[in-house]
């Protein structure tokens, strides 16, 4: 079958997409994306070769979040795009939805043609393009809603590899982002001399703004750290923590739980319908992870969390999720397709 993926705008919805179209090629299908040329969706798939057969990068941005003139200006993008979308799509025989501005042309395509419309909805909270056609859908995917028929949640293999039972609390990761995140920084900061005394090792992704800045504060500190940017080996990081101190992106969190992380969210206070709340609320729920606000009690609850029980938490975490996450689901569309 040829399947069209669509989605993006953020790294959280492009793993998503990457991850499925590697399942739907063992599984012998084409894919080709439709997705924005604003976002981070060039700098994941342009390259010569990832998979697609075909990407197409359409002049889209995001239409909820905007007022007056601009709002109108983004319409009228995406009514060009969605015109686009529609000879893109026509020739395939499905398409697969991850949310976000970037699938809005092709996902209201494929309503407009019949095709067969399969939307993953990656947050607790379900956002607004996910929310207008999820009665569209032939299948609703989501890991929090009782009616998914799959609540597992797409990861790549590499973080079920790196999956362990924490036993002791040996080393820590503060996980800021590629762009960082100024209160996970300054916990990490603030925690250091307490880590030191307890010859916790600390692990630090912290963006490329900050780390000149916070190099310097833990030389002054005299404490050694693993401080870093960027990494595109995540999941060896992670492997090697006990703890994580980190946002709640659905990515992310799904990520920390396949390897079995305990983790301590402080959610990013900006994000579209507090859905990073809702995320990290769907693990403290069940006394699988801590979250605070930013705030005066940030440093408080931290020094709380530290003395977590790791074992018993990174076992249940382990077993949350499956490994088989992404073929279930590419199987699943097979069947539903060829009905």
């Amino acid at each position: 079958m040829k399947i069209i993926i669509t989605g993006g705008g953020t790294g959280g919805h492009l793993s998503i997409a990457k991850t499925l179209m590697s399942y739907a090629l063992e599984r012998g299908h084409e894919c080709v994306f439709v997705g924005s040329s604003a976002g981070q969706d060039k700098s994941w798939f342009n390259n010569e070769y990832n998979g697609f057969s075909k990407k197409y990068f359409l002049d889209t941005s995001g239409v909820v979040n905007k007022k007056g003139i601009k709002k109108i200006f983004s319409l009228m993008k995406m009514i060009k795009a969605f015109l686009q979308a529609i000879f893109i799509i026509r020739g395939s025989d499905l398409v697969i939805s991850v949310g976000g501005f970037s699938a809005a042309p092709a996902a209201f395509a494929s309503v407009a043609l019949f095709k067969p419309l399969y939307i993953h909805e990656q947050n607790a909270a379900i956002g607004k393009l996910n929310s207008i056609l999820k009665h569209k859908a032939k299948i609703f995917f989501s890991s929090y809603d009782e009616i998914s028929p799959i609540k597992c949640y797409p990861v790549d293999k590499k973080y079920f590899d790196s999956s362990r039972v924490r036993e002791n609390f040996k080393t820590i990761i503060f996980l800021g982002g590629s762009q960082g995140a100024s209160a996970i920084n300054n916990l990490a900061i603030d925690l250091a001399p307490t880590l030191k005394e307890k010859k916790i090792k600390i692990i630090h992704q912290c963006g490329k703004n900050d780390y000149d800045a916070l190099l310097e504060s833990y030389k002054h500190l005299d404490v050694e750290v693993d401080l870093f940017k960027f990494s595109t080996e995540l999941d060896k990081k992670m492997y090697e923590a006990d703890l994580c101190v980190g946002r709640s992106g659905a990515s992310s969190l799904w990520e920390l739980i396949s390897v079995g992380l305990p983790s301590f969210f402080i959610p990013y206070p900006y994000a579209a319908s507090d859905h990073q709340f809702y995320n990290a609320e769907f693990l403290v729920k069940q006394n699988l992870a801590y979250m605070c606000r930013e705030g005066d009690e940030l440093l408080e609850k931290a020094l709380e969390f530290l003395e977590c029980d790791i074992n018993e938490i990174s076992k249940k975490l382990i077993e949350i999720n499956s490994k088989n996450c992404s073929i279930e689901m590419i199987k699943l569309i097979e069947e539903k397709t060829n009905a």
